[in-house]
């Protein structure tokens, strides 16, 4: 089997105490895309709110999409964070391999093309959507490891 050749970085940005020091991260690691995984690229936190992130990614030189089509909404997220996170990846799965599965495509495309990272709050990926992404990346795209 040919190992991955396109490496799409994942990153909950909930352990980061500023954006300097997810940009540090994202640079040390090559990163010239992020891709915002959020429903809603907002944030109780300075500086991680869209408009803020997106200026400081690209004053460091990386390119910013907000893909709300993969974003995890309110009413899933509620299921997660109830403690129900099989329940939630069932729901979340379900929803993105429905309507929603395109944005795979879509996704492995913009990792193909440059270094990308995908972004949410989230810092254990297990407990997260991402998890459903990495896990559907895999599965369709081959050639794409999730990191």
């Amino acid at each position: 089997m040919t190992p991955p050749s396109v490496v799409l970085l994942s990153v909950g940005y909930e352990c980061f105490p500023t954006v300097d020091d997810l940009l540090d991260v994202l640079l040390a690691a090559g990163v010239e895309r992020v891709v915002d995984v959020r429903d809603l690229p907002q944030s109780r936190r300075p500086g991680f709110s869209r408009r803020a992130l997106e200026s400081s990614l690209a004053d460091a030189g990386i390119v910013y999409e907000h893909r709300r089509e993969l974003g995890n909404p309110r009413e899933i997220r509620e299921i997660y964070r109830a403690g129900d996170v099989a329940g939630g990846r069932e729901r979340y799965r379900a929803q993105l391999l429905g309507e929603r599965a395109w944005a795979l495509d879509a996704l492995a495309a913009a990792a193909a093309e440059r270094p990308t990272a995908m972004l949410c709050l989230e810092a254990d990926q297990a407990r997260c959507h991402r998890d459903v992404i990495a896990e559907e990346l895999a599965r369709l795209h081959p050639a794409i490891r999730v990191d």
